[in-house]
């Protein structure tokens, strides 16, 4: 007999409304430090344009390693540029790319990982051995990788981070996936005859969802890593971009005696990597997650 849209309601994992889940976000003083601190990089990132006092690539001799002064509240660099204008504009490209590569690790990686799960069978074995077998190689040695063969520009450094992502989004997608595809609701809606592609989007991918967004937000505090990183050893932005591991790497000779040059683009790095990691302990404790269940490979 077949079964009743009811009776499939009936059966379906309840799914928290995003509100409750909200408003359970436990009363954590560094969880509300960690969503100020990445919010004010939100919004310096996309105002920077407008505020900064300086052009970012304007040379001034006569300011040549400038200390902290009124005219340079950061100081200036080798070239006699504002350091202040330049770590407020290189927090475009960071945020952009990071979040950009994550986005879109988690939306292939996630679809992929839901739908091997509810698939399962001889396609399912052969995509995750090669996942197995792409997780085995070390993650920089495959940026590096595919950075030596195609170059550095900002495209081949966002396809190589969604790259190198997908692979453990797919698993940890794929892993939610098979303790979900037993229940009830999912045998119902199979009863009824829905498409796999109604399952996938209607019962399995709101019951999915906490989890990718916790891996997104993991995925970006990696990202930012990954891409100054990558700009400190001369992959990615051109010279003269403003960009903190590009800041990072001009003036670390200058160290010694100009230590503001290098010290607040590492500011600006490691404030951002703590945000962002104390807004994803936030949202791990709202979910129930074990974030360390997300581990890259």
């Amino acid at each position: 007999m077949p079964i009743s849209d009811d009776a499939g309601d009936a059966l379906r994992l309840p799914v928290a409304p995003p509100g409750g889940r909200w408003r359970s976000l436990p009363r954590s003083p560094s969880v509300w430090i960690g969503v100020v601190i990445l919010s004010i990089h939100l919004v310096i990132a996309l105002i920077a344009p407008w505020i900064v006092p300086y052009s970012p690539t304007a040379l001034d001799p006569e300011s040549l390693f400038a200390p902290p002064s009124q005219a340079h509240l950061f100081g200036a660099d080798q070239y006699g540029r504002d350091i202040l204008t330049r770590v407020a504009l290189g927090g475009r490209v960071t945020l952009t790319l990071s979040f950009s590569a994550a986005l879109l690790a988690v939306l292939l990686g996630g679809f992929l990982g839901i739908w091997l799960g509810y698939a399962g069978g001889l396609l399912d074995e052969i995509f995750m051995r090669l996942i197995d077998a792409t997780l085995a190689l070390p993650g920089l040695l495959l940026l590096l990788t595919i950075l030596s063969v195609f170059g550095g520009g900002w495209n081949v450094i966002l396809f190589s981070l969604v790259l190198l992502f997908v692979p453990g989004i797919v698993r940890v997608a794929r892993a939610a996936t098979l303790d979900i595809v037993p229940r009830d609701f999912i045998t119902a809606a199979r009863a009824r005859g829905e498409r796999t592609s109604g399952i996938v989007l209607r019962e399995l991918l709101p019951n999915v969802r906490d989890i990718l967004l916790v891996e997104f937000a993991m995925r970006v505090s990696w990202s930012v890593v990954a891409v100054s990183g990558l700009a400190f050893l001369g992959f990615g932005v051109p010279p003269g971009t403003p960009d903190w591991g590009l800041m990072i790497a001009e003036n670390r000779p200058a160290l010694a005696y100009a230590p503001w040059c290098t010290l607040f683009p590492v500011l600006a790095i490691s404030s951002l990597v703590i945000g962002v990691n104390l807004t994803i302990d936030g949202l791990a404790k709202v979910f129930g997650l074990d974030r360390t269940q997300g581990a890259p490979a």
